[in-house]
């Protein structure tokens, strides 16, 4: 569910670097497929949530920002500063005290 999230955001990013007015085509398709993950993610959330504590699922959802972060530096090259690791770490610890 997370990993949809991320791919989605990263796709939805990638179809705003187009200029939809000449590739009308590969925005279209981006956009689409974007949308589509993000859907996915959601739909697999209500999976999660029918079987998991609300408690538990919605705040765990935040680990798609692990992931998004990693997408980000890995495909759009974008930099990861230490208040983005220690965002990240946050993050981490936070689920780990609630699985615990």
């Amino acid at each position: 569910m997370t990993w949809f999230g991320a791919i989605g955001g990263y796709l939805l990013k990638k179809s705003s670097s187009f200029d939809y007015k000449k590739d009308t085509r590969l925005f279209g398709g981006w956009l689409l497929v974007g949308v589509g993950f993000y859907g996915a993610a959601a739909i697999l959330n209500i999976i999660a949530l029918r079987f998991l504590p609300y408690t538990i699922v919605f705040p765990l959802t935040a680990v798609t920002y692990i992931w998004t972060m990693i997408l980000s530096f890995w495909l759009l090259k974008e930099n990861i500063s230490l208040r983005k690791i220690l965002g990240v770490a946050l993050i981490i610890s936070g689920a780990i005290i609630l699985v615990l």
